[in-house]
């Protein structure tokens, strides 16, 4: 019975919000007058920095927006190929005691410039022209002080076609996320650091990255550090602007999992509860077919069709649950050992 409640009300929030989902498109851009500061931070990123910031020089509708490149101690040739390019480059300094990398490299991008908004964009990420002028648009109208269109995530080895889809099911099957935007909380906040605008108003009141410091899912804290304080944003639908492929492997793929789910669910008791959950919806309908199946069956494709991801791969859900357990644990294993790393850096 748990199991047919659960899944239903998946498959319910999942209607909900393909229906009532924000979303940044292609349609109804606004010319923005304000400043703006593109920030793009950098590690052994050498086979992105082209197609990347060739995406980024190509946006439209802005006025005169400044691009910071930061190379933060790259061992390939990420610092000489973004030289390239009419971008200006900062180069990392040494981290220090208590920060993250990627924090302390959008800390020191977000101090570079003096822009109006604030443009996170992580090198494995595309923008159409008109991505950001479209983003901006839609925060404005929504009086919002920070915004996360989530990309499309771009899938091409078996495994991330498994996993990469769980990313937008996970919240768009779990977050009522108009419910969220009334009443917003830390448990219902939705954020992706791919791509994510703030006012720098709201940023600096909030303390921005040296905020979370220590904090390896950084885009979910800093989303949850604005709501604090009381500002207003939210996640929206943005495959139509922007695309991701987050990793080039299935180790990648293993190592970018484990380095945070650990974290994903608040601790011990939480990474349990969140176990308990995905076997009830996830393995457990599976091994008596019945209505929970269809029910999850449902949200998976209405979840893919509404984010450009591939809807076949709903049919094995059992499958990419039972791997998703295996990463959630491994995080866990690692992290009691003090083995979690990322770029040659440690996570402590």
């Amino acid at each position: 019975m748990a199991e047919f409640w659960l899944c239903a009300i998946a498959l319910f929030i999942t209607v909900s919000n393909v229906i009532n989902m924000r979303v940044v498109g292609l349609k109804g851009a606004k010319n923005i007058d304000a400043s703006v500061d593109i920030l793009v931070p950098m590690r052994d990123e050498e086979a992105n920095v082209e197609a990347c910031l060739k995406s980024l020089l190509n946006s439209e509708m802005l006025n005169s927006p400044q691009i910071y490149a930061l190379d933060d101690g790259s061992s390939d040739q990420t610092g000489n190929l973004i030289s390239m390019f009419k971008v200006k480059k900062l180069t990392g300094s040494a981290l220090p005691e208590g920060w993250l990398g990627k924090n302390w490299a959008c800390h020191n991008l977000a101090r570079a410039g003096s822009g109006e908004y604030l443009v996170f964009v992580d090198a494995d990420v595309r923008l159409h022209p008109y991505a950001i002028a479209s983003a901006i648009t839609k925060m404005n109208s929504l009086k919002w002080d920070y915004i996360s269109p989530y990309p499309k995530q771009i899938a091409e080895s078996f495994m991330e076609k498994l996993i990469q889809p769980l990313l937008q099911w996970s919240w768009i099957a779990s977050v009522p996320l108009r419910i969220a935007e009334k009443y917003p909380n830390r448990s219902m906040t939705i954020a992706n650091g791919q791509f994510f605008i703030v006012k720098r108003t709201a940023y600096e009141a909030t303390g921005g990255h040296g905020a979370i410091a220590a904090e390896v899912l950084d885009d979910l804290e800093l989303a949850r550090a604005l709501i604090a304080k009381g500002f207003k944003g939210g996640v929206a639908e943005g495959s139509s602007v922007a695309s991701c492929r987050m990793y080039q492997s299935s180790t990648e793929l293993i190592d970018g999992y484990t380095k945070s789910l650990w974290k994903a669910f608040g601790g011990t008791t939480g990474t349990i509860l969140a176990l308990f959950l995905l076997a009830i919806t996830g393995v457990s309908p599976y091994l008596s077919f019945g209505a929970p199946v269809v029910f999850i069956f449902l949200s998976r494709v209405l979840s893919a069709l509404k984010t450009k991801s591939n809807p076949a791969y709903a049919f094995l859900h059992p499958v990419a649950i039972l791997v998703l357990f295996y990463l959630i644990v491994l995080s866990s294993i690692r992290k009691s050992r003090g083995t979690l790393q990322w770029r040659g850096r440690a996570i402590s």
